[in-house]
Order: C-alpha cells, then structure tokens, then sequence
C-alpha cells in the first residue's frame, strides 16, 4: 500500500494511502483461500466450492474486510517505522466515494502526533514533605466531634414542647386527595427536628407539639420529587406523637469507644491518632505533589497537541461554569466560551499530564492487577448490595478500567519521582498544614 506524507507541521500529520485494485483484489482472493477449506455449499462437496462462486456470493463482504485490514496493517507499518504516536485516535476516511469494483483504493489518514519529551533530571528537584504530628489536643478535639455524632437523647419532662433539635417519636399516616399513598405510613418513627430529613416544611410544624399528641401536617411535595405521582402535590399527615425526647451529649468512656469497635477509651483514642496521621500525610502529599507540579513545569517546554489543549480547555470551562451554577445538573444550558485563562490553565494540566505519563513510560512504572481489585472493590462499597454487579461491570468496560487506572498510575509516578528528587522532611502544625492546603483550593 502506497503512502504519501501530505501535511507535516509542527504535531500536525496528514497521508495519502493507496490501495491497487490489484492489490485489493490479491487479499480478497487470499481471504477466500483461506476460507475455502471449511465452506459448505449445496452441490459441492466441503472445500471444493470454486473460488469464483465464493467471489460472487462472499466477494461483497471480504472485500470490505480485506479493506479495513489494509489501512489497518499500513497504519501500524507507519507508526512503527517512524516511532511516531498519535495524540488521539487517526482520522482515516476513503476520499473516492463512488468507488466500484475495479477502483483503487483512496485514503486519507490525518492526526496529531504526541511531541517529543526531553529528559530531566528528577534528581535537581527539591521538595519539602511537611509532617503534623497529632497531640492530645488534636485527639480530644477529633473525639469530641465523634462524641456529638454519636448523640443519645432522653425523654423530656411530661408537658414539654417539642424544640428544633429534639427527636420527635412517631406514628404517622400520609393522604393524597383522601388516600394513603405507598411510603407515607410508619410506626414509632424517630424524627430529629431540623434535620431536614422529610418534606420541606414538615419538621417545621412539629416545634412545639407534646407527647401524646395528634397533629395534622400538611405539606406539598417538591415539583422534582423522585416519585413522579405525588411531585407538586399536597399532602396531609395524621401524626400520633409517642414521645418527645432532648439531645444529651455522649459520654466520653469506655462504653462509646465500644460503640466504635473499639476494646477501650485508650484503644479508640489510638485509633483516632493513627486516623489523623493518615489524614495529615495525605494532606501534606497533596501539598508537596503541588510543588512537584510547579517545579516540573519549570522544567520542561515541547510543543502541545492543539486538539487536546482545545478539549482540556473545553472541560476546565465547563467544569467551572457548573461550579458557580450549582443549581444547573444537566447539561442544557447556554454554549459556554473558553478564555485565555482556561486555554492557560489546560496548557499545564496537558504539558504535566504527557510528562508525567512519559516519566512512567520510562521508569516502567505498572499498575498491577491487585491494585486495580483494590481500587475497583473500594468503589464499589459505594453501591451496598451491588457489589458484584458493579464489579462485573467494570470488568467488562475498558474505559471504566482505564479511568480507575489513570489516577493510580499518576499516584505510582509521583511516589517514582519524589524517589529521585531530594526530599526534606519539616514539621508542622495543623494550622500550618491547613493554610497551605487553603492555598491549593484557591489555585486550583
């Protein structure tokens, strides 16, 4: 197959590629070949089908095979002899439309290629890992807040109102248009006033009742609610209320920490630390990856592929426009315009991105399969009862696969690089940790 370079600038690549008829009609005929030891037709015993009555009936269809394997073999011929790779996938379309048994073959091939990445040496960088060590202070500030989260709550005196905050215990049936609707009934039902918990507006007409007794609620459901039936409807509640009960703050002892799995106060206590320690090293790796970023950055300068600066572009200012129009979930809003900023922004995130993917290229850098079952069966906790169908699901997906991946890869890369660069270790307090980590929100 002839193949003629038609664009060369800058990553910008273009190719004519011809196929003979000749040609082409030599791989049909090859195909057939092949295929004749196995074909079965009425009158002919099998493997003895004529090659002209399996060109007539099957010429059609192993024709276009016989194309698309062409361009295919001539396409990995050109990448492989000129150690170019394409940015993305090749554009490659037939340019002879009207094509006919006979023809040539015309294609045009066109893509981006991904630039050269010049060497460095990670060992100039300098880096600086901060470290916060937790202290009692940080302990007992981390327990007290477990301590509110596992809030117990004790029956007011008879005749008291209920407050906003208290846990209102209940019997209640709901009624569209006089009819009790499917989910509207329970029985000794626990409701935290405030919560937030039910129907706007329902929690705000319980401040004030008493136990023992029974109160109309009525409510409308929201325009948008889930179950389309009752959306924008009203409904009116029947409420039996069996207790009222006051927020009392837990205990700190050993019986909340065996609330938490925890044998005693000092076992939960130890297990906090070890929480925070983790949560203070992943804050400060976030920190130091930053200075990584910016220092590697510095450090390199190559030619980016037009296309996926456009489209990471593209991504930064979409991504943005939903974060200041949080209201906004789908997609049906106005065009939205890439400015230079973006365009600036998309820049680096690609110029690090191909680095960093060609930094684990040369340093062999895998992400084994143990580790992507890790990360696949961490996600799929998110989804109780349908973990193996989740599971099954990205098995089966090799996109999804690739995503999980990419950000594993990337974690591998950084850990490969801070090996090579020289790293000081300095500690920190919390509140140092946290104003850089505030930095890093107001960067990015």
């Amino acid at each position: 197959m002839q193949v003629t370079e038609t664009q060369n600038e800058g990553l910008k690549r273009a190719y004519k590629m011809l196929l003979t008829a000749q040609e082409l009609d030599a791989k049909v005929i090859e195909k057939l070949k092949d295929a004749q030891p196995e074909v079965e037709m009425k009158g002919f015993r099998k493997g003895k089908v004529p090659l002209a009555l399996l060109k007539k009936n099957f010429g059609q269809r192993v024709t276009g095979e016989a194309m698309q394997e062409a361009v295919d073999a001539a396409m990995k011929a050109h990448f492989d002899e000129n150690g170019l790779r394409p940015a993305g996938e090749p554009d490659v379309k037939m340019t002879n439309e009207n094509w006919k048994e006979g023809d040539d073959v015309e294609v045009e091939m066109s893509y981006e290629a991904l630039p050269e990445i010049p060497d460095i040496d990670l060992s100039t960088i300098t880096l600086e890992r901060l470290k916060v060590v937790p202290g009692d202070a940080e302990v007992d500030e981390a327990l007290a807040t477990l301590a509110s989260n596992a809030q117990d709550f004790e029956d007011r005196e008879s005749g008291s109102k209920a407050e906003d905050g208290d846990q209102v215990t209940m019997d209640f049936v709901g009624k569209v248009d006089g009819e009790a609707f499917e989910g509207g009934t329970a029985e000794d039902h626990p409701l935290v006033l405030g919560s937030g918990s039910f129907i706007p507006g329902f929690e705000e007409q319980l401040v004030g009742v008493e136990a023992e007794e029974e109160k109309d609620i009525t409510v409308n459901f929201p325009e948008d609610y889930q179950a389309t039936h009752l959306a924008g409807k009203e409904a009116v509640f029947s409420c039996t209320i069996k207790a009222v009960k006051a927020p009392k703050d837990a205990v700190i002892d050993d019986e909340l920490a065996k609330k938490f799995g925890a044998e005693d106060l000092d076992g939960l206590k130890g297990q906090i630390r070890e929480r925070l320690e983790a949560e203070f090293a992943g804050a400060a790796r976030a920190v130091m990856k930053r200075a990584m970023l910016d220092e590697l950055d510095k450090m390199v300068s190559f030619e980016l592929p037009p296309s996926m600066v456009e489209q990471e572009a593209g991504q930064i200012a979409h991504q943005l426009w939903h974060d200041d129009n949080p209201d906004v979930k789908g997609h049906d809003h106005p065009e939205i315009e890439t400015t230079d900023e973006h365009k600036k922004l998309a820049e680096r995130r690609v110029r690090l991105g191909l680095l960093l993917a060609e930094l684990g290229q040369r340093a062999e850098v895998q992400v084994t399969d143990q580790e992507m079952t890790q990360a696949i069966m961490q996600q799929a906790r998110q989804y109780p009862g349908q973990e193996r169908q989740f599971f099954e699901f990205i098995q089966q997906n090799q996109q999804m696969q690739q995503q999980m991946r990419a950000p594993i890869f990337e974690d591998k890369v950084i850990d490969y690089i801070a090996e090579q660069a020289k790293v000081t270790e300095k500690e920190v307090t919390k509140a140092d940790l946290q104003k850089e980590i505030e930095k890093l929100d107001q960067e990015s």
